[in-house]
């Protein structure tokens, strides 16, 4: 199996990275002189999957830029999320990298097929996301898939 995820899954370039923190507040003050100011915004996903059963969190985001890249900060305020099982084990850091794709379930099925396990999905609005985690063999990074649907 082939460990490049871009290449084996038909997946474009990344448009974000993602890091899991305590407090995007205080985060947000630390990261600007790199990636300027953020949004921060607070999210509810009321019905979500995590690890294969229904669930539910609300999570406060703050969106910074580096170029092209969308630089996410992610903190959880309720419920459960792979973040916080990454903050528990590592602290803060990096958590994922994402990918916009078109076909969301079929990108995911053809990830789930090579051994990637999806952690985290659902849907808020015109957007459908899934985190996957990797095989043993390709490392500990997390990858999002985000599919965002045009609305008239």
């Amino acid at each position: 199996m082939s460990t490049d995820a871009a290449s084996s899954f038909g997946l474009g370039p990344i448009d974000q990275v993602s890091f899991a923190v305590h407090d995007v507040e205080d985060a947000a003050r630390r990261w600007e002189p790199l990636f300027g100011p953020f949004e921060i915004r607070t999210v509810d996903l009321p019905s979500i999957e995590y690890r294969g059963r229904p669930s539910s969190a609300r999570l406060t985001l703050g969106f910074g830029r580096s170029g092209d890249i969308e630089i996410e900060l992610v903190q959880v305020l309720e419920g459960d999320s792979p973040v916080a099982e990454h903050l528990a084990a590592h602290g803060e850091g990096v958590h994922h990298v994402r990918f916009p794709v078109r076909d969301l379930a079929g990108k995911r099925a053809a990830m789930e097929a090579a051994h990637w396990t999806t952690t985290f999905a659902g849907e808020g609005g015109p957007v459908s996301f899934a985190y996957l985690e990797p095989p043993p063999d390709v490392g500990g990074t997390v990858i999002e898939l985000i599919e965002t649907r045009i609305t008239t």
